[in-house]
């Protein structure tokens, strides 16, 4: 059994008449083309620690399998806006699990794209740990009361946007968080 001892949080966009082209570029921006990714549902190891996108790039090796958590969305519409966004909460006590979450949107901005991914990885999180919430509550007052709690003590998003190629080129958006 591999569990991730690290992690690092990484973006990109990527513009081509191709979608799997745009799809290449997105990953070059993020730097990350040259592994082969494996996605993995969205639990946060236990005792894992976040590194910076530099030095977790250092620790990738050209055809190494990769873990990852990706959000991803494309257009070839003409001006749609598009995002990808991962979200991040942790527990209080790192020796417990944290939950990742992905999401992708049309029409939305980066900050709401970005927040929703937030939210749903500290209700998913708050649920697991007990915390009494009301889920139709805004996000903000929700937050307060997951970090109140004790019990998760940070939350984040990574969101990439971008607005679909003036010429109907394909846009993909990508937002990644690569374990190591």
């Amino acid at each position: 059994m591999f569990v991730p001892t690290k992690i690092f949080f990484t973006k990109g966009v990527g513009i081509h008449k191709d979608r799997l082209a745009s799809f290449e570029l997105a990953l070059r921006k993020a730097g990350i083309e040259k592994c082969n990714l494996v996605y993995v549902s969205s639990i946060f190891p236990p005792n894992c620690k976040q590194m910076s996108k530099k030095m977790g790039l250092k620790c990738l090796q050209p055809g190494g399998i990769t873990f990852c958590v990706m959000a991803r969305n494309e257009t070839n519409e003409p001006n749609r806006l598009v995002s990808s966004a991962i979200g991040l909460a942790l527990p209080s006590d790192s020796a417990e699990y944290g939950y990742l979450s992905e999401h992708h949107a049309f029409g939305e901005t980066e900050k709401r794209t970005g927040e929703y991914a937030e939210d749903l990885a500290a209700t998913m999180l708050a649920t697991t740990l007990g915390i009494e919430f009301d889920v139709n509550a805004a996000w903000q007052e929700r937050e307060q009361i997951y970090k109140t709690s004790g019990k998760i003590i940070k939350t984040k998003n990574t969101c990439q946007s971008a607005e679909g190629d003036k010429n109907g080129l394909w846009t993909t958006t990508i937002a990644v968080a690569v374990f190591i």
